[in-house]
């Protein structure tokens, strides 16, 4: 739930950013080829700003999955352990 959040905050600033970016563009006196090549441009490196803080969020995403994974195992490990050790006590108290 938390980093579906962090997902939509990452894409709101990127979007704001994108459409600042675009507007300073469009409203500065430039001729129009040069205001296209502009908006290329920054088209460009919103393009690659987006993935690098999707690479980011995927990266954070994996690795918590990791951690959680990892706990999982040990608490399913320790479950075993103590099954384990009620099954030694059972049978010794019946013999």
């Amino acid at each position: 739930m938390a980093t579906s959040k962090v997902l939509n905050v990452i894409a709101g600033v990127a979007a704001g950013a994108a459409a600042g970016a675009a507007l300073s563009i469009l409203f500065a006196p430039d001729k129009g080829s040069n205001t296209r090549k502009k908006i290329y441009k920054k088209g460009e490196e919103f393009t690659e700003d987006l993935k690098d803080k999707f690479n980011k969020s995927g990266e954070f995403i994996s690795e918590k999955l990791d951690g959680t994974k990892k706990e999982a195992r040990d608490l399913i490990e320790t479950g075993r352990s103590k099954v384990n050790e009620v099954k030694k006590e059972a049978k010794s108290a019946m013999s």
